[in-house]
């Protein structure tokens, strides 16, 4: 899908990569299928609605803007702080493991170059880590609120 010396990370190499929406779209219906699967993935497929269209739109079209191409997410839902839409959940280690599981696992189905499997995987980890340090701080500060 690219040269082998694409710079990810820089303009729409890493959204062209992915094979534009359409790629996307493929990786994020991988994606969600891994969830509907996966035993790791119980609890965080317990935390979105039975009916994934919309989560599988919202998430193909973050990820559009997010690796350089069209900012879909914005244009159709405005804007978004990842961290901050998910605080409202419980998200910790386990959870945040098998997001990436997941992810992982979608990837293994793309093809996509191996080398820009891995890099999506790293990158992916950062907003991952970022929705944990948020969820956790907003849980832990509530706990503190709340005598037990």
């Amino acid at each position: 899908m690219s040269s082998e010396n694409t710079p990810y990370g820089f303009g729409d190499n890493s959204y062209k990569a992915a094979g534009k929406l359409e790629g996307l779209t493929r990786l994020v219906d991988d994606f969600y299928d891994q969830m509907d699967t996966l035993p790791e993935a119980k609890h965080i497929r317990e935390m979105h609605p039975e009916d994934l269209t919309l989560s599988r739109k919202k998430l193909a079209y973050f990820l559009s803007g997010w690796l350089g191409g069209p900012s879909l997410y914005a244009e159709h839902f405005g804007g978004i702080s990842i961290p901050r839409s998910h605080q409202h959940l419980v998200i910790g280690d386990s959870e945040g493991d098998a997001w990436l599981l997941c992810m992982e696992k979608a990837l293994e189905k793309q093809p996509y170059q191996e080398r820009f499997k891995q890099y999506l995987l790293e990158q992916l980890q950062f907003p991952t880590e970022r929705i944990k340090d948020v969820c956790s701080q907003k849980w832990k500060n509530r706990r503190n609120l709340c005598p037990l």
